[in-house]
């Protein structure tokens, strides 16, 4: 027999952003408790507001399975000693298996006599077992968490009661000095509390409460109420995914509303007023057909609809009071020159190990334009890059940014706009801080992806020389995320930056211009190009690349992301072909060879010494493959060259008896060893 079972948590306000987490953790680690206690059930549906944190597990077994079987355990002559004793093995056994050794009974096998215990036992009812979910409880994590009273126990919130029923029967399970009931707590402003009468009344119960406890019906009410206002006013709406989900959490009841504010504060910029409303308020910002953002705003309530016009009035003076701040920085700001805040630099300290901010902006300025030889950025593009290099970190001494700071790089943008700069600097001001996140968007051009890149690298490089290196748990300046930003804007733009040839030098070029030391010697240099080139591995995961494929390109020396991707692309896209497997257990056969082989790998292949044919086919087809321009015309030049590779082993004993020629053919095989590199380790993947 099966009942469904409910427990709740009911707390103080969490913080939104830990509500949908934490549900969700204490229905994995139910469901792992009652894995565990042998409980069986159809499934666990969670429920939260700010308030609470419920489960319902769906046929729940009334007890655990009745056991009734027999346990086999050491022989006989283990079991006792020569005067029948029963020793420690056989006294261990009867004991793991909950029994006595007078238990024990012996029966023979295959002709060896061997102890047994027939153990019979009664399964634990659900009732008894559901009392050890305290222990659940105690166990949960959070990103912070609060003492109260006296005690010692943390949770994310002060708890005030809980709620568990199996069926109609409550299971007092006890959590410090509170002991589970029947009693929830309905709407704290618009519902009482509620005494249910069976777990499955939970749900219902609550709503008649005020209450929708289910969280992803509460998100529907949002946007459908969103989508009647928006239709019934002609407008358009971003309906912000992360927005909603944290206004979801905020509220166990949602009424949306619609406030505006005078169309003079539209005269700032847009992104100003989003922040203000999004960010600081919580509000949805509002477009017209035309997607121009208009002095309208889109809220939520965590109540019904009655005095609503209270509510309305109460948030437009607050978002009122935040837009006259903007503004006043907005005017404060643009009476000085962009110079003024340029100027100040100096005395902003990008980190106490490192130096000022000015100084990092010079670094990047030499970053920049060292890059910019490589990668072929010149003329104009370059002008643009040494002057935004000089500018772009100017914002942060604005009142703007120093009250708005999700905003830097973009007050940059519009402050440098309206000081005349030239739009790529401009833009690129904004873009040095892409991507944001791990996934965001990437400059859209040339000056921004430079400057980005170039910033990205001074970071890494200074925080490397200062000693402050990421752990594998902890990574607190957010150096991984600067790595995989740049790999990613590297292979947007097809720019070739071999890592293991470009640290080297960018250290000798910074070399005294910060007071951290540079990450001098070869070993710390590798350890920072491979830091970066990591990175590599985390893109090409995220892209879908099979794990062999990855594997396999990894383990090749190239150390240029870009040259590492055109391989993957190739490896991947023909991985499964007919004709490739041939060719791996060709090159594979040739690797395997000179692992074991040793010889001169730098001398020359001497045709003088050629005793075949084969041997000349083998030569012009390397001789041709060095040229291949792209590794899908190595790849293909690998396919036909296969062939020739099988002829070659057929007719030639590669470790013949003169050693000139044996050291010859083992030369031919390095060359192509070599050029097989260039696609990866080829024997790490798995072709069947």
């Amino acid at each position: 027999m099966t009942k469904d079972f409910l427990f709740e948590i009911g707390v103080e306000e969490m913080p939104a952003h830990v509500v949908s987490k934490s549900v969700k953790q204490l229905a994995d680690r139910t469901g792992k408790f009652l894995k565990e206690n042998g409980l069986g059930y159809k499934e666990i549906a969670t429920y939260s507001t700010p308030r609470r944190l419920a489960i319902l597990v769906k046929d729940l077994a009334e007890k655990q399975a009745d056991i009734d079987e027999v346990k086999k355990g050491p022989a006989k002559k283990i079991a006792q000693d020569a005067d029948g004793n029963w020793t420690k093995a056989a006294q261990g056994f009867a004991r793991g298996q909950g029994m006595r050794a007078d238990d024990i009974y012996f029966q023979e096998l295959k002709g060896v006599e061997y102890a047994y215990v027939h153990v019979q036992k009664e399964g634990k009812s659900a009732k008894d077992i559901l009392l050890g979910l305290d222990e659940v409880v105690k166990a949960m994590t959070f990103p912070t968490k609060m003492r109260w009273d006296s005690r010692d126990f943390e949770f994310v919130r002060p708890i005030h009661w809980l709620v568990a029923l199996y069926g109609s029967e409550v299971v007092p399970v006890k959590l410090l000095d509170i002991t589970a009931g029947r009693k929830t707590a309905g709407h704290r402003f618009l519902g009482d509390s509620v005494v249910l009468a069976n777990a499955d009344d939970y749900v219902e119960a609550l709503r008649n409460q005020y209450v929708i406890v289910d969280a992803a019906e509460r998100k529907d009410m949002i946007v459908s109420q969103i989508n009647d206002l928006v239709k019934e006013n002609n407008w358009q709406i971003k309906l912000d995914k992360s927005l909603l989900e944290e206004v979801n959490n905020l509220v166990e009841y949602p009424t949306v509303f619609a406030g505006s504010f005078d169309p003079k504060y539209l005269e700032i910029p847009d992104e100003v007023l989003v922040t203000s409303m999004k960010d600081n308020q919580r509000y949805f910002e509002v477009y017209d057909q035309d997607g121009k953002l208009i002095n309208h705003f889109i809220s939520v309530r965590n109540g019904n609809r009655e005095h609503l016009e209270n509510v309305v009035s109460g948030n437009e003076k607050v978002l009122v009071a935040r837009l006259d701040d903007a503004v006043f920085f907005y005017d404060e700001d643009r009476k000085y020159p962009l110079s003024h805040f340029v100027d100040r630099m100096s005395a902003v300290s990008f980190h106490d190990k490192i130096g000022s901010m000015a100084e990092k902006m010079d670094r990047v300025r030499l970053i920049g334009d060292y890059l910019a030889k490589r990668f072929g950025v010149d003329g104009q593009e370059l002008a643009d890059f040494d002057r935004a290099a000089g500018l772009y970190k100017f914002d942060l001494v604005t009142q703007m940014v120093g009250e708005f700071a999700e905003l830097q790089g973009v007050m940059g943008m519009h402050y440098a706009r309206l000081a005349g700069e030239d739009e790529n600097v401009s833009v690129a001001i904004k873009e040095h801080y892409m991507p944001t996140t791990a996934e965001g968007d990437l400059p859209a051009t040339t000056v921004g992806a430079l400057l980005s890149v170039a910033d990205k690298l001074d970071t890494i490089i200074a925080f490397f020389g200062a000693g402050m290196i990421p752990s594998s748990s902890n990574d607190p300046y957010a150096l991984r995320r600067y790595a995989y930003g740049i790999v990613r804007i590297l292979l947007k733009e097809g720019w070739s930056l071999p890592f293991d040839q470009v640290i080297p030098e960018l250290v000798d070029l910074l070399d005294g211009k910060t007071p951290a030391k540079m990450p001098r010697g070869r070993e710390e240099e590798s350890e920072l190009a491979a830091f970066i080139r990591d990175r590599v591995k985390q893109f090409l995961q995220k892209n879908g690349y099979q794990y062999d494929v990855i594997d396999a390109v990894l383990a090749s020396s190239e150390e240029d992301p870009s040259e590492i991707l055109a391989a993957a692309k190739v490896l991947a896209t023909h991985h499964d072909d007919e004709a490739f497997k041939p060719v791996v257990e060709s090159l594979t056969r040739i690797e395997n060879i000179l692992k074991k082989a040793k010889f001169d790998q730098a001398s020359a292949v001497d045709e003088s010494l050629f005793e075949d044919r084969s041997e000349n086919d083998l030569y012009n087809g390397v001789e041709s493959l060095q040229g291949a321009k792209s590794h899908a015309d190595l790849y293909e030049g690998f396919v036909a060259l296969q062939p020739v590779i099988d002829r070659y082993f057929d007719v030639n004993m590669i470790m013949a008896k003169d050693e000139r020629v044996k050291n010859n053919r083992l030369s031919q095989l390095a060359a192509v060893n070599d050029l097989a590199k260039r696609l990866g380790d080829l024997s790490k993947l798995v072709i069947k």
